[in-house]
C-alpha cells in the first residue's frame, strides 16, 4: 500500500471508528437476517367416499406425511393445504379441480380416478397451474404442459409383469385375462401383451366386465369369470384395485386356485387386509414395496407406520413424492413463486432420492424408474407383499 493510502486509511478510520470502518467493508455475503416467506396454497384432489376412498386416504396422508417431516413448509413457504371431494366420476372430479383454482392455489396434487384425470386436462393446462398427479396415469395423456405425475404410466405396470411372465410361463400354459371396462385397462392389457411374441397362445383374448365399480356387489364378477375359466387357464391375469379388488378377488377365488397375476393395485393397503389368506401367492408388480432398503424408504416407511399404524403404500408414497418434487421446484423460484415458474422451475429438478429407489422426470412428465415383483405372504399374524425381485426399469 502506498504512503498516501495508509494516509487515507487512517484518516477513514478515525472517523468512523474500527467498527465503522469495519461495516464499510464488510462482504456483501455476510448471513443477514432473512424476511419470512409468504404462505401458499396447494390444492389436493381425492375421493372421500366411496370405493377409492381408501386411495385417497393413502394420497392424503402421503402428502401430510412429508409437510409434517419438513416444518408444514414446501420451498421455505408456510403450506395452507386444501382438499376437494374428487367424487367418483369425471364431473365430480372437474368441479374438485374448479373449487381449488378459484382459490388462487400454486399448484394442484392427487387424482385417483384416470377417468378425472382425462377430463381435467384441458382446465389445468388452460389455467396454467401445475398438477404433480400422484395416482391416475392414463397413457392417453400426452402432450402436456402442466400435467406431471409422481405415479407411473399404467402400460407400465402390464409391462413389467408381461415381461417377466413371458419368460418364466411354460409353453403349455393359458392365461386368461380378466379387467373391468374403464379408462386404465385397455393399457394395462396392452402393456402385458406386448411383451409376449404375436400371436402367442398361452395369452387368452381379454374378458371385460361393464359391471360397475368401485362398488360392486357380492356377485357382480360371477359371470365374467365363469366366461374366462370355459377357457380352462391355468393363471388369471387381472386388474383391480379397492373395493372392486377385494370382491373380485373373493368371487374368484370361489371358482379358481391356480396363480393370480396384477398390477400391485390388486393387494395394496386397506385391500389386502380385507382379503386376508385369500390374497396367498398372489404375485404384483409394482414401483414400490414397502420393504425396500434404502434410506430414504426407512425414514418414510417408519415416519408413516408410526403415524398411521399400517404400512405404507404406493399411493401414499408417491403423494409423498409430489410432495417432494414441489418442495424443490418451490425453493428452486425464489422469493414470490407464481403457478407458471413452479412448472417450469419441475423441470430442472433431476433425479428424486425417494422411497422407491432413484427416479427422474422423462420427457412425458412420468417418472423413469424400477419396477418390482411381490408377492402375498403370510407375516405372522397378517399378510404382506414381499419383495421378490427387480423386474425393470421403465419410463
Amino acid at each position: 500500500m502506498s504512503q498516501m493510502n495508509r494516509r487515507r486509511a487512517l484518516q477513514l478510520m478515525a472517523a468512523l471508528g474500527t467498527t465503522g470502518f469495519a461495516a464499510a467493508c464488510g462482504s456483501d455475503t455476510e448471513d443477514k437476517p432473512t424476511a419470512p416467506k409468504s404462505s401458499i396454497k396447494i390444492g389436493l384432489i381425492a375421493p372421500k367416499a366411496g370405493g377409492f376412498k381408501s386411495i385417497g386416504d393413502d394420497i392424503t396422508n402421503g402428502f401430510q406425511l412429508f409437510l409434517d417431516l419438513h416444518g408444514q413448509q414446501l420451498g421455505g413457504h408456510p403450506v395452507e393445504l386444501l382438499t376437494a371431494d374428487e367424487g367418483d366420476n369425471a364431473i365430480t372430479g372437474k368441479a374438485a379441480v374448479d373449487k381449488l383454482l378459484k382459490q388462487n392455489v400454486l399448484a394442484l396434487t392427487g387424482v385417483v380416478n384416470s377417468a378425472v384425470m382425462v377430463n381435467i386436462r384441458d382446465t389445468v393446462e388452460e389455467a396454467r397451474v401445475p398438477l404433480i398427479g400422484s395416482n391416475a396415469s392414463p397413457s392417453t395423456l400426452q402432450s402436456v404442459v402442466y400435467i406431471w405425475r409422481t405415479s407411473y404410466v399404467l402400460d407400465e405396470a402390464g409391462r413389467a409383469l408381461g415381461r417377466y411372465l413371458r419368460d418364466q410361463l411354460p409353453a403349455n400354459a393359458r392365461v386368461a385375462i380378466i379387467v373391468p371396462e374403464n379408462v386404465g385397462s385397455p393399457d394395462v392389457v396392452r402393456g402385458f401383451k406386448q411383451e409376449f411374441p404375436v400371436g402367442d397362445p398361452r395369452i387368452a383374448n381379454p374378458v371385460t366386465t361393464t359391471s360397475p365399480t368401485p362398488n360392486p356387489g357380492k356377485a357382480t364378477y360371477q359371470a365374467d369369470i365363469e366366461k374366462a375359466l370355459r377357457k380352462d387357464p391355468t393363471a388369471v391375469f387381472c386388474f383391480f384395485a379397492g373395493a372392486a379388488a377385494v370382491e373380485f378377488i373373493k368371487q374368484l377365488r370361489d371358482q379358481f386356485d391356480g396363480p393370480i397375476y396384477a398390477p400391485g393395485f390388486l393387494t395394496e393397503g386397506s385391500v389386502l387386509e380385507s382379503l386376508g389368506r385369500d390374497a396367498l401367492g398372489i404375485q404384483t408388480a409394482l414401483n414400490y414395496s414397502a420393504d425396500l432398503n434404502s434410506t430414504s424408504n426407512r425414514v418414510f416407511a417408519s415416519a408413516y407406520r408410526k403415524k398411521h399404524q399400517s404400512t405404507p403404500t404406493t399411493y401414499a408414497m408417491a403423494s409423498y413424492d409430489a410432495a417432494q418434487v414441489l418442495d424443490q421446484a418451490i425453493q428452486l423460484t425464489g422469493g414470490s413463486p407464481t403457478p407458471q415458474q413452479v412448472n417450469l422451475a419441475l423441470g430442472r429438478i433431476g433425479q428424486i432420492d425417494s422411497p422407491r429407489g432413484i427416479w427422474q422426470f422423462n420427457q412425458p412428465r412420468t417418472p423413469q424408474q424400477k419396477w418390482y415383483l411381490r408377492e402375498v405372504q403370510r407375516d405372522g399374524q397378517v399378510m404382506s407383499n414381499v419383495l421378490i425381485n427387480e423386474l425393470a426399469t421403465l419410463g
